[in-house]
């Protein structure tokens, strides 16, 4: 254990990508990549498990292009329809058929509308036409005619729901298989739709089993599920090959299938299964959290796919197919003509006919081999993270890079191995992606860990820190190498900018070397004092040096010698001053920003250039209150937050401030002196000042002048007060105003 806690950062590590993996297996944080991964390696697994076997119990008669060209062009005329139904069950003996087509308009083909009309109106006193018609038009309702073909024969007819604006409708739905009270109250995810295209009235009533074709396109485009159940305004409708397979089975009670009371609680919000119940007998076919089930594709689809036997529309239709050849098997009437529109992307193709998806879940169904996304797979999931990432984060530093390499490969192969028995064995669809990237990741950055970072010595981060810190904190720092590193991390800091002024008016009066000279004496100067106090320098820019407190090295008193070193800095500058009267120099002023809160610190910038530095709004806020010090006529402006860290010093409250920017108002404050320094008249001043501003956000601008009066006597050169006296006069011409908080806006930085 003494050895595994020198290595605590190199764990810390490891866990996250175990933290990210967890994250995203509960729900918590959705990362695409990953889960595409998963989808490739179920689409992988799948192609490579597929039996690539014939199953002669269904065959799909296919209105392919071959149809087409010799029967015309779809729709085809219902008498054909009819037709083909017929050889279909007497020519062919057929045990069922299904319709993965859908018969949504009447058909007109055969003109006996524009007959009637025609009788109604010129050739209503045409001898014998009135009489002709009547004794023919049996024959040209085509949709009569495949009715009749449909009756009392085991047909499933297909139709599909729709999701739009509208939630438009045609046809007529069949009879729904469960009503919302089997569900006990429970709110199930079931897919849903507000609209949809059913059989004309007259063909349902003919045909009333009828199973929706719809299935579920995921977000890369591939269609890898159907839904079993669906429900349409609080009712429970069935897919075309659960429909199907019911038939088959003799039509038994579709009934929710929960998991069971002891395990789980009431209220569980999805089901376990489809239980299909007929007297003492009950099927349970397995479903996911949408109510749907995997398609268990049996090969690469298509008549050349080997899966499933084809037979064009147009031979049966034309009897050459030999009698008897459909004998007691499963029919599907589908499409793999390209302008019919019934070829998906799926895993194991990209033009996969849409009828064969149907056919491969019945299949499923009769060898009770349906693949599904258990319930348990979140759980499932996050076991194997866990023990998985555990045992790497903390075995892995221990260990030699070889014998690192064999852990990780053992991990991997486990979990693989684990992954497709579970899968081969028992149809269970497992995640796999966030344990493999997770695992590999772990490794990863244990090695490149250990390589990089526990390699460093103490002379390294001496290197690193010493261009930034003080020399006093770089030795307090290199005691413990292991508790510092350059890399980002948010901490309450205080930040400062230090600005100079009148260096523009210096510029174009010297020359480049006696002003870099100056420049360089001025920074050292402040540089020295900012580094006496144990801040941090963060960079210079131009005229400007910044600087902050709180970090490498955690300063608890970080506000109160930030505030200390603004004071000082201003002494130096005037002290300066003198020195430049007396050798004819222009005098040089500074304004100074300070500011506390919660800032990014680290090691940030390019690949070419990088520095320790501070970012976020705090910072920001620094750099704006530096800029409001030549506003109100001082050298120093510190919010309030800094103010609360600095007890021991007088303050001035300077104003309320809503910077650019920013929409919540700051006080700022001037510091005067510490406490112990502080004059009797600067007291009374400031109390004076206090009563001030209390008046002059009460919008009281007659006791404001009253204040300001007695200000201006005991300090008439204070800029601060003149500011004010401004304020009050242009404020009084306004009308009062309720919503006013008292704080001063800038719009520009």
């Amino acid at each position: 254990m003494a050895s595994l806690s020198r290595h605590w950062p190199r764990v810390a590590v490891t866990l996250v990508p175990l933290l990210f993996t967890l994250m995203h297996a509960s729900d918590v944080l959705g990362i695409g990549v990953l889960q595409r991964l998963d989808d490739i390696i179920y689409d992988a697994r799948l192609r490579a498990t597929m039996p690539r076997t014939l199953d002669d119990r269904i065959v799909i008669v296919d209105i392919d292009e071959k149809s087409l060209a010799e029967v015309g062009r779809w729709p085809w005329g219902r008498n054909r329809l009819g037709q083909l139904v017929d050889e279909i069950f007497d020519g062919q003996k057929a045990a069922l058929l299904g319709f993965d087509v859908v018969f949504a308009e009447a058909d007109e083909s055969s003109g006996l509308k524009r007959l009637r009309q025609l009788a109604q109106t010129e050739l209503r006193d045409q001898p014998g036409f009135a009489e002709r018609l009547n004794q023919i038009q049996g024959s040209l309702d085509y949709d009569a005619t495949f009715a009749k073909s449909l009756e009392k024969r085991p047909v499933v007819m297909g139709y599909y729901f729709t999701s739009d604006r509208d939630g438009r409708t045609s046809g007529t739905l069949p009879a729904p298989v469960m009503q919302k009270q089997a569900l006990l109250g429970r709110q199930i995810k079931f897919t849903s739709w507000n609209g949809f295209g059913s059989n004309i009235d007259q063909l349902a009533k003919s045909a009333p089993m009828a199973g929706f074709f719809n299935s579920i396109t995921e977000g890369d485009g591939v269609v890898r599920s159907v839904p079993l159940l669906a429900e349409y305004k609080g009712e429970y409708y069935e897919s075309l090959s659960l429909a199907m397979f019911r038939m088959l089975a003799g039509l038994p009670k579709v009934e929710p299938g929960f998991p069971q009371e002891r395990f789980l609680a009431r209220n569980y919000p999805r089901l376990e299964s489809i239980l299909l119940r007929q007297s003492d007998k009950t099927l349970a076919i397995p479903v996911d959290d949408r109510v749907a089930a995997l398609v268990p594709f049996r090969g690469s689809g298509g008549v050349s796919g080997g899966s499933f036997r084809y037979l064009s529309a147009a031979d049966v239709l034309a009897k050459r197919v030999p009698p008897g050849a459909l004998a007691n098997k499963i029919v599907l009437l589908g499409t793999t003509a390209p302008g019919l529109l019934d070829l998906r992307v799926t895993p194991v193709g990209e033009t996969y006919p849409g009828v064969e998806t149907h056919a491969n879940v019945i299949s499923g169904f009769l060898d009770g081999k349906v693949f599904v996304k258990p319930d348990y797979a979140m759980g499932f999931e996050v076991v194997i993270l866990v023990l998985s990432g555990l045992l790497l984060a903390f075995a892995l530093p221990l260990l030699s890079a070889p014998r690192a390499v064999l852990l990780s490969l053992a991990v991997v192969s486990v979990i693989v191995a684990l992954n497709f028995w579970l899968f081969l064995g028992y149809g269970l669809v497992l995640p796999l992606a966030g344990a493999l990237v997770m695992s590999l990741t772990a490794f990863a950055l244990n090695m490149s860990y250990g390589y990089f970072v526990e390699s460093r010595s103490k002379r390294e981060l001496a290197h690193l820190f010493g261009t930034y810190v003080p020399p006093e904190l770089v030795d307090e720092m290199v005691k413990d190498p292991d508790s510092y590193s350059m890399k980002a991390a948010s901490k309450e800091l205080t930040v400062m900018f230090c600005d100079m002024r009148g260096f523009t008016k210096m510029s174009e009066r010297m020359e480049p070397t006696q002003l870099q000279e100056l420049l360089n004496g001025v920074f050292s100067r402040l540089t020295d004092l900012i580094r006496a106090n144990r801040g941090t320098i963060d960079k210079y820019m131009g005229d400007c040096v910044m600087a902050f407190w709180g970090a490498p090295v955690d300063l608890p008193n970080h506000g109160s010698l930030a505030v200390k070193t603004s004071l000082e800095m201003s002494n130096a500058i005037r002290k300066l001053n003198e020195e430049h009267r007396a050798k004819g120099i222009p005098e040089i002023g500074i304004g100074i920003g300070l500011n506390t809160g919660t800032m990014c610190v680290g090691d940030m910038g390019s690949d070419i250039r990088r520095s320790y530095t501070v970012i976020g709004d705090s910072v920001n806020l620094g750099s704006r209150l530096e800029g409001l010090s030549k506003t109100y006529g001082v050298d120093i402006v510190v919010s309030e937050s800094t103010r609360k860290l600095a007890p021991d010093f007088a303050w001035q409250e300077l104003d309320r401030v809503r910077v650019k920017g920013k929409e919540q108002a700051v006080s700022i404050f001037w510091p005067l002196a510490p406490l112990d320094r502080i004059e009797k008249e600067q007291t009374s001043e400031l109390k004076t000042w206090a009563a001030f501003l209390k008046s002059y956000r009460a919008q009281d601008w007659d006791q404001c002048d009253v204040h300001l009066l007695n200000l201006q006597r005991a300090n008439a050169k204070k800029y601060l007060y003149q500011l004010y006296s401004e304020r009050v006069a242009s404020m009084r011409l306004l009308p009062f105003d309720p919503g006013w908080d008292g704080a001063t806006n800038f719009e520009t930085k």
